[in-house]
């Protein structure tokens, strides 16, 4: 029998004639039995590497699917009610069908690297694919915590490149062609509250009238509400801390709310028993959230009838930003405004209105550097006896 020091594993010939080796890890014998000592000792020199990288006797075995179960069901509770939801699907239906059955410690770049080429040649999504990703590597960061492995196999992964997409957004003409032709939508105090506040659609559903201070003409954003698969509409914080705003409004877009009052009223008396109270501003005839696809249809229809490009509901957000920038409001209050962490994502999100803006800086740029039509006289004025020498006049005494 061939001992070697402390933790560094025994290697032995069975009464068969066969080789063995054993080792201890996390107070427990594992061991592989081959037919010669060269392959026990190959054996014995993995196991060590991969104990020396963090593996355990629990996750020696456990299967990358087993360990997304579990630990999916603890990140849900860090996380929104949606984002675990969508963290769930793009497990079940991308991780676990291709890799879930390989063992967590043998999952390597190269494994993930193929995982991600081939379900993009089954014709996934490249968001799909950088999402899946962000799911995968923060379930295996965890595992590195847990000490289950030595380091992050995902980290390094080769995703596929984004591809450009252009922003849409309407022009000041188009916005009031799709105002006007919204005058006699039940949703147009919404889609005017869109387009003048650039609040997010979960956020504008969220809405109560509690957050309306009538006296200083302002509105919070403290909630959004956003359909949960298999629980519905439910309410939560906005998307970041940022997301918790006041943002002040013009004397039009308070009129119309006094309006969208009236008719949330009105409604309220036409349900009577039927109405759940809920104090939103913008409800279903019934008090309750109102559907996201009944919104969607109305708001493809008054597109058309306004003769205007399909667009997202998400644009007018874009509509908002842009507008404001073109038209010199800082970026710094267009970011407060739209609710976003920094004014860097500000910058790059709306590029394209800062381009716009250039106009101004250009003519200001070239109005300093471009020189007033003088003369040589004008710039260095001639002294009166310098004039009278090269005339050759003499100075009168």
């Amino acid at each position: 029998m061939a001992r070697r020091g402390k933790n560094e594993g025994t290697i032995f010939r069975t009464p068969s004639g066969k080789w063995r080796v054993q080792i201890s890890l996390g107070g427990r014998r594992i061991g592989h039995t081959s037919a010669s000592r060269g392959e026990c000792n190959d054996w014995l020199r993995k196991m060590l590497d991969q104990i020396g990288q963090g593996m355990t006797f629990e996750s020696r075995n456990l299967l990358l699917g087993d360990y997304l179960d579990e630990w999916i069901k603890a990140k849900k509770n860090a996380v929104r009610a949606n984002t675990g939801v969508q963290y769930e699907r793009l497990i079940a239906r991308y991780i676990k069908p291709k890799i879930g059955s390989v063992k967590l410690k043998d999952l390597t770049l190269r494994v993930i690297n193929r995982f991600y080429a081939e379900v993009v040649s089954n014709g996934a999504g490249v968001s799909h694919i950088r999402y899946c990703h962000r799911v995968l590597h923060a379930g295996l960061e965890e595992a590195v915590r847990a000490g289950m492995i030595a380091r992050n196999p995902a980290h390094g992964a080769t995703l596929p490149k984004s591809p450009y997409k252009e922003m849409q957004s309407l022009n000041e003409q188009q916005v009031q062609q799709f105002l006007a032709a919204a005058s006699g939508s039940r949703f147009k105090v919404l889609y005017q509250l869109a387009v003048t506040t650039g609040m997010r659609y979960s956020e504008l559903r969220g809405l109560s009238w509690a957050d309306v201070d009538w006296m200083k003409g302002a509105i919070s954003v403290r909630r959004q509400i956003r359909d949960i698969p298999k629980l519905g509409a439910a309410a939560g914080e906005p998307k970041t801390r940022s997301g918790i705003r006041m943002i002040l409004l013009g004397e039009s877009s308070l009129s119309v709310l006094r309006e969208q009052r009236q008719r949330v009223e009105l409604e309220r008396s036409v349900a009577g028993a039927n109405w759940k109270e809920t104090d939103l501003i913008f409800p279903s005839k019934t008090g309750t959230p109102f559907v996201t696809i009944t919104v969607h249809d109305d708001f493809a229809k008054v597109l058309q009838a306004a003769n205007l490009p399909k667009i997202r509901f998400h644009d007018l957000r874009h509509t908002a930003a842009s507008l404001m920038l073109n038209h010199g409001i800082p970026v710094l209050v267009v970011s407060k405004i739209l609710g976003h962490s920094n004014t860097a994502i500000t910058l790059s999100t709306y590029a394209h209105s800062n381009v716009d803006m250039q106009a101004d800086a250009v003519r200001l740029m070239e109005d300093l550097i471009t020189p007033i039509p003088v003369s040589l006289e004008q710039l260095h004025p001639i002294a009166p006896e310098e004039k009278l020498r090269e005339s050759g006049k003499t100075k009168i005494p």
